[in-house]
C-alpha cells in the first residue's frame, strides 16, 4: 500500500509526472536507436567492428562528464532541456542522408554529438528534478525512472527492429527525432521557478573542478560513488560472461534473451520499491544491501542449473539498479543546486565508465580463464565493497558532508 501510494504521489505531482513523461518519451527513441544504429552499419558494411563503433561513439562523450555537466550549471535547466531536445530532434533528421558506406562518417559524427548532448541533458534533467520535486519523492522518482527505462529496453528495441525492417535506419532516426520533439513539448509545459544562475566565479577548468572537489570532499557521497563504480566494473565483467554461462547451462546463445528479460523484471520491481526503501534505510545502506544481493547472485551464476540462473538474473535485476538509484538520489540530496549539473555528470562518469572497462576486460578474460572462477572472484569483490559501505559511520559522513556542502556553495 505504501509503495503504491508514493508512486501515485509522484505521478500526481505535476512537475514530477511531466518530467517522468519526458524521460519515457525520449528514452523510447534512444533505446530504439541504440539497436538500429549497429544493425544499420552492419548492413551497410558487413563489419562487426564498425557496428560496435556505434556504441563507442555514443558512449565516449561521457568521459567528459565533469566538463559537460558545467554547461548544465551555467543556464536555467528548463530552457536548456527544451533547447537540447529540439537540437537533438533536428540533428537526428540529418541521418536521413545516410544511404551507403561513404556516409558513415555522418552517422558516427551524429552519434558522438548525440552522446555529448545527452550527457548535458541528463545532468540538467537531474538538477531540474532535484530542485522542482519534493525531496521526499526523489527516491520514488528515480525508482520510477529506472522502471520506465527498463520497460523501454524491453519494448523499444522491438519497435526499432520492426521500424528498421520496414523503413531502414532513417525511419528509426525519424522516430527518435519525434520522441525528442515530444519531450521538448513536455518540458515547455512545466511550470517551475528557476533563478538565473549567478555569474561563474571561476571559468574553464576551475569551474569544472569545483564539482569534482565537492564530490570528493563529501564523506557521504565519495564512498557511495566509488562503490557504484566498483559495482559497475564487476557488472561489466559479469555481463561479458553471459554467453559462457548460457553455454554451461546447455542452451543456445538466444537463451541469453530470456535471462535479460527476467533481469529486466527484477529492475522494474526494485524501481517501484526504491522510494520507501531509501526512506527507511538511507542511500548508503540501500546501496550496500543491493550490492550484497548482487554479490550472491553473481556467485550463484556459476551453478549450471536453470532455476538458479533465473533466480540469479532476477536478483541481478534488483541489486544492480539499487546501487545506481542510491547514487543518483544521494547526489541530488547532498549537492547544492548551483553545482548539481557538474556533480551529477561527474558521478555518472565515475560510475558508468568502469562498466565499459569491465565489458572489455571480461571479453578478454573469458577466453583465458574459466567463467566460474571469475564469477566467484567478482562476488568476493562485490561482497567486500558492500561491507566497506556498511562499515562507514553515517553520523560522521553527514557531519563532513554538511561542512563540505556549505563550503562548496557559491555565495
Amino acid at each position: 500500500m505504501t509503495t503504491r501510494w508514493t508512486a501515485v504521489r509522484v505521478l500526481r505531482d505535476r512537475t514530477a509526472g511531466r518530467c517522468l513523461t519526458a524521460v519515457v518519451v525520449s528514452g523510447f527513441g534512444t533505446s530504439a536507436l541504440w539497436l538500429a544504429s549497429g544493425v544499420w552499419v552492419k548492413d551497410l558494411t558487413g563489419s562487426d567492428g564498425l557496428a560496435a563503433l556505434c556504441m563507442l561513439a555514443m558512449w565516449a562523450p561521457t568521459l567528459a562528464g565533469p566538463l559537460l555537466g558545467t554547461l548544465a550549471d551555467r543556464h536555467r535547466r528548463r530552457p536548456l532541456l527544451v533547447a537540447l531536445s529540439l537540437f537533438m530532434a533536428v540533428l537526428l533528421l540529418t541521418l536521413c542522408a545516410v544511404d551507403g558506406p561513404e556516409e558513415l562518417w555522418l552517422l558516427y559524427a551524429v552519434l558522438f554529438v548525440y552522446g555529448a548532448a545527452g550527457t548535458v541533458h541528463d545532468a540538467a534533467e537531474s538538477a531540474l528534478v532535484a530542485g522542482a520535486v519534493d525531496r521526499s519523492l526523489l527516491g520514488d522518482f528515480n525508482g520510477l525512472r529506472m522502471t520506465a527505462n527498463e520497460g523501454m529496453k524491453l519494448l523499444a528495441p522491438l519497435a526499432g527492429a520492426g521500424l528498421y525492417t520496414a523503413y531502414g535506419g532513417p525511419g528509426v532516426a525519424v522516430l527518435d527525432a519525434a520522441s525528442f520533439l515530444a519531450a521538448a513539448l513536455v518540458y515547455l509545459s512545466l511550470r517551475v521557478r528557476e533563478e538565473r544562475p549567478a555569474p561563474a566565479r571561476e571559468g574553464g577548468r576551475s569551474a569544472t573542478a569545483e564539482g569534482v572537489r565537492h564530490l570528493w570532499a563529501d564523506a557521504g557521497l565519495r564512498p557511495l560513488v566509488l562503490a557504484g563504480g566498483v559495482t559497475m566494473l564487476c557488472a561489466g565483467v559479469s555481463g561479458a560472461l553471459t554467453y559462457a554461462v548460457v553455454e554451461d547451462l546447455g542452451h543456445s546463445p538466444a537463451y541469453a534473451g530470456v535471462l535479460y528479460a527476467v533481469q529486466g523484471a527484477g529492475s522494474v520491481t526494485v524501481g517501484l520499491l526504491s522510494g520507501p526503501a531509501l526512506r527507511r534505510l538511507g542511500a548508503r545502506r540501500f546501496a550496500a544491501y543491493g550490492i550484497s544481493l548482487l554479490a550472491v547472485a553473481v556467485a550463484l551464476r556459476a551453478v549450471p542449473y536453470d532455476p538458479a540462473a533465473w533466480a540469479c538474473a532476477a536478483a541481478v535485476g534488483v541489486g544492480l539498479p539499487a546501487a545506481l538509484i542510491a547514487v543518483l538520489t544521494g547526489v541530488q540530496q547532498r549537492t547544492p543546486g548551483p553545482l548539481l549539473g557538474r556533480v551529477t555528470a561527474t558521478a555518472g562518469t565515475l560510475v558508468h565508465t568502469p562498466n565499459v572497462i569491465g565489458l572489455a576486460a571480461g571479453a578478454v578474460l573469458v577466453e583465458l580463464l574459466g567463467h566460474r572462477a571469475q564469477l566467484v572472484a567478482l562476488a568476493v569483490v562485490l561482497g567486500v565493497t558492500a561491507a566497506v559501505l556498511l562499515g562507514q559511520s553515517p553520523a560522521s559522513a553527514d557531519r563532513t558532508a554538511a561542512r563540505s556542502a556549505s563550503d562548496a556553495s557559491p555565495a
